[in-house]
């Protein structure tokens, strides 16, 4: 099977292909013998019912410093394509949201991965709310005197932008922290969505868990340890990836989300599991394959095509 591929992503010459999740999949997609096209999200045009993007035809190496190569620029009609990748990283913002309706115009006869619609509607921190039962205490509000209760109540709290990404924003308000008034105009002079507030998780400390989950089956999972002094896991910002099993409460979480995503048409979704408690649930544009392949665990992008295949068959 030779198909037609066209990725929405990223400037490529910006990634760093020893732990990209987008770029393993082009990997793939070559390997396979499919054919890429690729464009960033700014050159899309929809005009007379057509979807179209400037782009180029691309090839990838897995050679640090001359990783790609690209040709001329050219027009392309988006329908003709038989996959469409949408990979650009959040911000969710109002280019993101349009951009999934832009491409639904074209999904399900050009398959969209993720579908999305169901990206639209599954924001990583508000989709998780669907799953009130497996959720740390969690809060949703511009609303500063809720926010202090809160606080009161948990005493040791996590405060957050409601649509950020990859760490950013993010706050930890202690025991007798006197920050929260500051946080709170700081994010509600910057931002007109509402924050979140979440329990801290001592848990964090021995590690942030990321499974991948291929059209509603557990694929792999990595986990995402702090740095010294660091609340974040994220490892764009000192977190350190190690191998890690799953529990009998992880394996319940992944039971009960996997039918929703496959419903959903969420394809290659990436969980988050603190402790028992699952905090995100990213299918915009989920990350840590790569680093699941490099302990030993299984090759995640082949998954993600094999996926893909057979929905094309």
């Amino acid at each position: 099977m030779n198909l037609k591929v066209a990725v929405q992503m990223d400037p490529i010459n910006t990634i760093d292909i020893t732990g990209d999740s987008t770029f393993a999949m082009l990997l793939e997609a070559q390997k396979r013998g499919h054919s890429v096209f690729y464009y960033l999200t700014d050159a899309l045009s929809f005009l007379n019912g057509r979807l179209s993007a400037r782009g180029c035809d691309l090839t990838v190496r897995d050679e640090i410093g001359n990783h790609f190569s690209t040709t001329e620029m050219y027009e392309l009609d988006l329908a003709s394509m038989d996959i469409v990748l949408m990979r650009q990283d959040p911000p969710f913002d109002m280019s993101y949201i349009t951009a999934t309706h832009l491409l639904e115009r074209i999904h399900p006869e050009t398959l969209v991965v993720n579908d999305p619609r169901s990206v639209r509607d599954a924001p990583e921190k508000i989709f998780v709310t669907d799953f009130v039962d497996f959720m740390p205490p969690t809060l949703i509000t511009r609303d500063e005197l809720q926010i202090r209760k809160f606080k009161d109540e948990h005493d040791d709290i996590i405060v957050k932008p409601l649509y950020g990404n990859g760490g950013q924003g993010v706050f930890r308000l202690r025991p007798g922290d006197e920050n929260l008034a500051s946080i709170v105009e700081l994010f509600n002079g910057m931002m007109p969505e509402p924050m979140i507030a979440q329990k801290y998780l001592p848990e964090v400390r021995t590690g942030d868990k990321r499974i991948i989950l291929i059209d509603g089956e557990v694929a792999g999972a990595i986990n995402r340890v702090p740095a010294e002094g660091e609340t974040r896991s994220n490892m764009h910002v000192g977190g350190r990836p190690e191998d890690v099993g799953l529990t009998q409460r992880d394996l319940d979480i992944c039971k009960a989300l996997g039918p929703i995503l496959k419903e959903r048409g969420l394809i290659f979704v990436g969980i988050d599991v603190i402790g028992d408690y699952l905090t995100e649930i990213n299918v915009t544009s989920p990350t840590g394959i790569c680093e699941i392949k490099r302990f030993g665990g299984p090759d995640i992008a082949a998954l993600i095509w094999d996926a893909i295949e057979k929905r094309r068959t």
